[in-house]
């Protein structure tokens, strides 16, 4: 048997080991940064918010872009099913790169010609490329996308694959929704988070996004001036180089490359964009 004495020591001992014991528990919960089913998204997305108001975002800005998402299995889905990339350039460029496509390009480098010639003034970059561009990714603001932004980004940053590179995006979509650009709701688009009619992820939506129509907003969904120049802006900030050539092995076919790291993509917006400025 235990005297007092021996008691209150052992217990003491005992009271310690648990705490360090529960401090380790708990410093492994929070250090869990990522998951791979949606077991662990509530408690994750709990440690989101409270790092985001401690960085300044509002509780106004969480509950409005926060508070009803979840686990989405369908943008698990998408990231795990890019086969599509790895599809040879002929295969790839002729479903994207087609007749019904390319006119319908020609008429919208008509329609917007003053519009095309003002940010290429401005920036350096042709109208064939920037609408190219549109085309391949929304053709011409159609199909923005429909996931929710916010979800996608989330989900992505939950999951183990790449989350700290979605994690910051995240970050930077709760930064625009922080300073007024666009509300929770508006912001709609593909699986991975891209956003507006050309698909910006958050982080060039915030370093490259200019307001070129001037309204006072840079409305990358709505506004196919503010969506064409911000094109333009980030082109010209990963180096393109004005009156330069774009297809492969000419200066600014790497900028492509920082458009989209799929040399295929890359490749086909320069096939489409000689196309339209009138080569072969």
């Amino acid at each position: 048997m235990n005297t007092p004495a021996k008691c209150s020591s052992a217990l003491r001992i005992w009271l310690a080991a648990s705490a360090l014991a529960l401090f380790g528990c708990a410093e492994s919960a929070r250090a869990e940064s990522c998951g791979a089913s949606a077991s662990g998204f509530g408690q994750w997305l709990e440690d989101v918010k409270r790092d985001a108001r401690a960085n300044g975002v509002s509780q106004r800005t969480l509950d409005a872009a926060l508070a009803d998402i979840s686990y989405d299995h369908a943008v698990i889905g998408r990231d795990r099913g890019q086969r599509i990339f790895r599809q040879s350039f002929e295969k790839f460029s002729s479903r994207l790169v087609t007749p019904r496509r390319l006119s319908k390009a020609r008429a919208l480098l008509q329609r917007h010609a003053a519009l095309l010639r003002q940010i290429e003034a401005r920036y350096g970059v042709p109208g064939p490329v920037l609408v190219a561009i549109w085309g391949l990714e929304t053709g011409f603001g159609a199909d923005n996308g429909r996931f929710k932004t916010m979800q996608a980004l989330a989900t992505l940053a939950y999951d183990c694959r790449r989350s700290a590179q979605f994690r910051e995006e995240l970050n930077n979509a709760l930064m625009i929704v922080e300073r007024g650009d666009m509300s929770p709701a508006q912001m709609r688009g593909d699986w991975a988070g891209e956003i507006g009619q050309t698909q910006f992820m958050p982080s060039s939506y915030l370093a490259y996004g200019v307001d070129f129509d001037g309204d006072g907003r840079r409305d990358l969904i709505r506004s196919t001036a503010d969506a064409l120049a911000s094109t333009a802006n980030f082109l010209k900030g990963k180096g393109w180089r004005t009156g330069a050539g774009w297809n492969e092995g000419e200066p600014n076919f790497a900028v492509f490359l920082e458009w989209n790291k799929a040399r295929v993509y890359a490749k086909t917006i320069a096939l489409m964009a000689t196309k339209l400025d009138g080569g072969q």
